[in-house]
């Protein structure tokens, strides 16, 4: 790949990571997996001295693995989805941008992927995307003229953290922008930003929005990513929204279980929810996780939705 003279990956690089459709290993029809984040519960003793995470990283990816869900992740439990990035870049100094942004000298997710891939050989990693992180920093610098300038430099600073993160053999690279449905920024923006990201990059690329989508889903289906991963069990219009479009192909992350109720469906509803999103994308098309991530939850809470989604996944595939 040759850089841009910018120093950024070359955005056009992205259309040669493939000449023909993606290949996906998956584990199974309709693979069960996750937003993200899990409940963060901390070991004690004096190993927790060293790494007060590591025990709940453990915790996390077993948690996971005992509800029966297909595609894990690390469970990010070492901070909000924002710090998680921004207190490792260049140029950021808290929340707020004093310089000319840069990656990070050292991968920030790879440790704990490389623990959840011990595991499983199915696991997404994760990025905050540049969107959603440009938009709670403040900038005080003349480096930057705006956000939109702030949204490239992050993307190139997460395109090295892709790049990590593709070397471990994840199955699935997943950006989250939940800022995108609020339209806060263009979505041109982001596309912008996601060839940036994934620029040279061959494992599958994912993008997670929640919220409702009604105002972009047409530029939102077009995202230069081989997975849209949105909200459905509280958005449910989302569903007739895309169902809609064409969607050239790719596939799509259907949000099945209400992260933002404390309240833990039946298996029937979630059931019900499957098979409205089978009938609208077909079953080869899909994946099966909740709307967004689980870490606001009890352990006992996130964990009992993720076993119930798995169960109603078996059902209805066992009915297919």
């Amino acid at each position: 790949m040759v850089a841009a003279k910018s120093g950024r990956p070359d955005p056009e690089d992205f259309y040669l990571r493939r000449t023909t459709y993606f290949i996906m290993d998956l584990p199974c029809l309709m693979p069960t997996t996750v937003v993200g984040s899990f409940p963060c519960v901390k070991g004690t003793g004096l190993s927790s001295l060293i790494d007060p995470y590591k025990k709940a990283v453990q915790f996390a990816v077993a948690e996971q693995l005992r509800a029966g869900v297909d595609i894990i992740s690390d469970g990010q439990v070492r901070s909000d989805m924002v710090q998680a990035f921004v207190s490792k870049l260049p140029g950021i100094s808290e929340k707020t941008v004093v310089g000319r942004i840069g990656a990070a000298d050292k991968p920030i997710t790879v440790g704990d992927t490389k623990y959840a891939l011990t595991q499983t050989k199915y696991v997404k990693g994760i990025l905050t995307g540049p969107c959603t992180l440009a938009y709670a920093l403040q900038v005080n610098t003349p480096i930057y003229r705006n956000k939109e300038e702030v949204v490239m430099d992050l993307a190139a600073a997460l395109h090295q953290e892709a790049k990590f993160l593709a070397e471990t053999g994840v199955s699935i690279i997943q950006v989250d922008e939940p800022i995108l449905s609020t339209g806060a920024i263009s979505v041109d923006t982001a596309r912008e930003a996601l060839k940036i990201i994934f620029a040279g990059i061959k494992t599958p690329s994912c993008i997670h929005t929640c919220g409702m989508l009604g105002e972009i889903a047409d530029s939102w289906t077009k995202l230069p990513v081989d997975i849209l991963d949105f909200e459905y069990a509280v958005s449910m219009e989302n569903l007739s929204v895309l169902s809609k479009r064409d969607l050239a192909g790719k596939k799509i992350g259907c949000g099945c279980v209400k992260s933002s109720d404390p309240n833990v469906e039946s298996v029937e509803e979630i059931e019900r929810r499957i098979m409205l999103c089978v009938d609208a994308f077909g079953a080869e098309n899909i994946l099966i996780d909740p709307d967004c991530g689980l870490r606001m939850h009890t352990p006992e809470t996130a964990f009992e939705k993720l076993a119930r989604m798995c169960i109603a996944t078996r059902n209805v595939r066992g009915a297919l």
